[in-house]
């Protein structure tokens, strides 16, 4: 029913709400017992003052204690009206009353305990210390003593025990109803606490159990497992997190079939070939001349450079693809490469024109730009009809060089443009390979611009064909530093033309 995890968390809990409940209880108890004793010493220390004056004011009426000492009744109608009533009594009128008062007949009233006003609980000594009122019960050691001066001159001592000593029996069931009650609200809350804490610790548990599952499903190399979402709490987003790891493992495991499939495709075309020109000479269907062999030549050159580019997307995801970047002027270095094939693209009737902002510098590979200008020559060369044109501007903006380059028609679909740097994505399932493309080109392009630092986003041109966007950071605005400075192409798997 718990998980582990639910039942640590369900042990951790109770744990500290009965520690924390037992303290709550026993200071709690402490602090009413405390309480009530102080409030027990407060209340007799007011009644003891008063009692006092009253006795100092009886005995300068009277001149001595023999008002007490020949009334008993005058003694227990003193305390009760001192003790009991909030309100000072009057001493004469207390000395000159025979019996209590009607409304005092049925005993004290006070809010102290009985035990508080019984008249056994006192005792009154003159000025030498014999017993005035308190005869039968002598002096205790367990009293306390309050001297009673009138005029600068002891008449006597008022005697008195502690609060402390004379909690009755129904003051002990006041106390034990306290701490009963307080016993009762402790439990109720501990009682509710471990029910949340089994709720909680269920909850908790059968989520992990639910995360641990998929895990281990992934594991096992089955991604199509989705974990349902609940709220928007971090358990939430943490199986989000695993949704989409499951989704980008199974998109990795069909990308990396689907790329093996196109690179045996695309090894075995240049393989067939030389196989039936061998054959053919074998057979003495072609001669053994230097065409024969120029042609063999070109295949095998072609499935050197494909096996050379996927060498070098092979380092791409493995993040090893390396190069020394060193301050480049990307305006000289652009240019040169454009005219170099000016000519080779007007065999091929495409004009060139450019726009070259210079002196823009920028942290570089002269040797790996100079392969990214070819694969976009290449791109453009192979899919821009004759007679057409590129445009190539290099401009400033901010901090960053933008390259802009632009071929003329055919385009490329807006839905597509996302696709367009994916290996051996070619927009046609039936374009042949009559451009010599193994649609690698533009994938490379792509782990070219990451091993700069710098992006490429396709979008659409107005001369009707497609137009890259290529972001570099100029050399000091946050550039990578020079001087060998390995930089790892993170390729994202984008999108590719032949």
């Amino acid at each position: 029913m718990f998980s582990r995890l639910g039942l640590k968390l369900f042990g951790a809990i109770l744990l500290v709400n009965v520690v924390l409940g037992a303290v709550v209880f026993f200071m709690a108890a402490r602090s009413i017992d405390d309480d009530f004793l102080d409030y027990l010493r407060r209340t007799q220390k007011e009644r003891i003052d008063t009692l006092s004056d009253t006795l100092v004011e009886g005995y300068a009426l009277h001149g001595s204690w023999a008002w007490l000492g020949d009334n008993r009744n005058a003694w227990r109608d003193v305390l009760r009206l001192t003790l009991a009533p909030r309100d000072r009594p009057d001493a004469a009128g207390a000395v000159s009353q025979k019996s209590p008062p009607e409304h005092h007949a049925g005993g004290p009233s006070s809010d102290l305990p009985r035990s508080m006003v019984d008249p056994r609980q006192f005792v009154l000594l003159d000025a030498r210390g014999q017993p005035v009122i308190g005869g039968v019960h002598q002096p205790r050691n367990d009293m306390n003593y309050r001297a009673l001066v009138l005029d600068g001159t002891t008449i006597g001592q008022l005697g008195y025990r502690a609060p402390d000593n004379m909690i009755s029996s129904i003051d002990q069931v006041f106390l034990h109803r306290q701490l009963r009650n307080l016993g009762i609200i402790t439990g109720v809350m501990l009682l509710t606490s471990l029910l949340l804490a089994g709720g909680l610790a269920w909850w908790l548990g059968r989520r992990t159990r639910d995360m641990a599952l998929a895990t281990r499903t992934i594991a096992r190399g089955d991604y199509s497992i989705r974990l349902r979402l609940r709220g928007r709490d971090e358990l939430s987003r943490l199986s989000e997190d695993i949704n989409a790891l499951a989704q980008s493992l199974e998109y990795n495991r069909q990308s990396r079939q689907q790329w093996v499939a196109d690179i045996a495709h695309e090894l075995r075309t240049p393989l067939a070939i030389l196989k039936g020109e061998i054959e053919a000479m074998q057979d003495g269907v072609r001669a053994l001349d230097g065409k024969s062999l120029q042609s063999l030549n070109q295949e095998v050159d072609h499935l050197s450079q494909l096996i050379e580019d996927l060498r070098l997307l092979a380092q791409s995801d493995a993040r090893t693809l390396e190069t020394p970047l060193d301050r480049l002027d990307l305006s000289t270095h652009l240019q040169s490469q454009l005219e170099e094939s000016r000519e080779w693209l007007d065999e091929r009737g495409i004009t060139l024109v450019t726009h070259i902002a210079p002196g823009l510098m920028i942290q570089g590979s002269a040797h790996r730009l100079r392969q990214l200008w070819h694969n976009l020559l290449s791109n453009t060369q192979a899919y821009t009809d004759a007679p057409g044109c590129l445009h190539v501007t290099l401009l400033r903006q901010d901090d960053k060089a933008v390259v802009i380059w632009e071929d003329s028609a055919p385009g490329v679909a807006p839905t597509e443009q996302h696709r367009l740097t994916e290996r051996l994505f070619r927009i046609e399932g039936s374009r042949n390979r009559r451009h010599g493309g193994s649609g690698l080109g533009l994938s490379i392009a792509s782990a070219l611009i990451h091993l700069h630092g710098a992006h490429m986003t396709p979008q659409d041109t107005p001369l009707g064909g497609l137009c890259w966007r290529l972001v570099f950071m100029l050399d000091g605005h946050g550039t990578p530093a020079k001087n060998d400075h390995r930089i790892s192409a993170s390729h994202h798997h984008g999108k590719t033309l032949p």
